[in-house]
């Protein structure tokens, strides 16, 4: 099975939608498939307005077409509703390929938190948008109801894993602060309701890991709080290690993989009781969600941490992949290895 994931969200960009597609690609040979990419790599980029790190691709239709018709998949699945999404549901539409979707980001909240953009605008646009293919993919129960009540149809669950081997507990503190330690790590915007966090009367040490267009002012506001700028790999890693508690702030994140990496370093978390920390973390009793923040946060220290460990270790990146690959099979009763025709010019 050949599957064409078109995505807005790429390296360098260090986030959830991008980390899921990385373990995609990792992992679907060995369930014979092959992933390919249509990524801003493939375009030219400009600068997204506010948010410079992030490039905006200038998609065109000869270049999606060129890609459909070289690589004939059996499938496409369009990860991002920006430019290259759009873009690649047009000349699917218009060309008679088959399609998926799925939903990562509540851009209408994020939108509204920017911009007076009434949310039943944005979810007009982005029914439209995904009910237009043959299936969305969402990452939670509560993010498939809420979805539902604003009339998104064929809804399928694809969750999330984590790397527990790079993610794991350590001996011995990799980062020295003084204790207890207060960890958040994500993006510096607006949408992540991080200010809720900082502003919170805790003892110990407030680490932030990330980067974002907040990151300046935030500084300049909290100057006890440690900002260690973007880490990755063992360096994140060791970031999680090195805290007694993860704080998760965020009011309109659909999962949290962050979560998932902070559980299998054996830490617990603190976070509002909202989609998200209430889907991952649940009645496991891996962490404290509460509306009084500061409390969560306080209340996740008698969380053990070999409680979490032993949670996280039931997300694995290769049951996602497997979840992945039969969703397109469900959507387009695809069987074998045979692409649609190539369209007629």
């Amino acid at each position: 099975m050949r599957v064409l994931v078109a995505t807005d969200a790429w390296h360098p960009q260090v986030n959830g939608v991008v980390r899921s597609l990385e373990y995609l690609m990792s992992e679907a040979p060995s369930f014979g498939a092959n992933i390919s990419f249509l990524t801003p790599d493939d375009f030219r980029t400009v600068p997204l307005p506010g948010y410079r790190e992030i490039r905006l691709a200038l998609a065109t239709v000869r270049r999606i077409e060129h890609a459909l018709k070289s690589l004939r998949p059996n499938s496409v699945h369009i990860a991002t509703e920006g430019p290259i999404g759009w873009v690649t549901r047009h000349v699917c539409q218009t060309r008679g390929y088959p399609f998926t979707t799925s939903y990562h980001t509540r851009f209408p909240e994020y939108l509204a938190a920017r911009l007076p953009v009434p949310l039943k605008w944005s979810y007009a646009a982005l029914r439209r948008f995904h009910n237009s293919g043959d299936g969305i993919m969402v990452g939670s129960p509560m993010l498939e109801q809420a979805l539902k009540a604003h009339g998104f149809r064929n809804l399928m669950r694809w969750s999330r894993g984590v790397d527990a081997e790079l993610f794991r507990p350590r001996s011995v503190r990799p980062l020295i602060f003084p204790g207890p330690v207060f960890l958040y790590v994500g993006r510096i915007a607006v949408e992540k309701n991080l200010e809720a966090f900082l502003d919170l009367d805790l003892p110990g040490s407030k680490v932030v890991v990330g980067d974002g267009p907040l990151r300046v002012r935030l500084r300049a506001r909290f100057p006890q709080v440690h900002f260690l700028g973007t880490r990755t790999g063992p360096a994140l890693a060791d970031a999680y290690a090195s805290a007694d508690v993860f704080v998760f702030p965020s009011l309109t994140d659909t999962f949290g993989m962050v979560i998932l990496e902070a559980l299998a370093c054996g830490l617990p978390v603190a976070a509002f009781p909202v989609m998200g920390p209430l889907d991952v973390i649940g009645k496991s009793g891996c962490g404290c969600l509460d509306p009084d923040l500061r409390r969560a946060a306080l209340g996740a220290l008698q969380v053990p941490r070999e409680k979490c460990r032993v949670y996280a270790l039931t997300y694995t990146w290769r049951e996602s992949v497997r979840q992945f690959l039969d969703n397109v099979k469900q959507a387009h009763g695809v069987l074998a290895d045979v692409a649609p025709p190539l369209f007629v010019s």
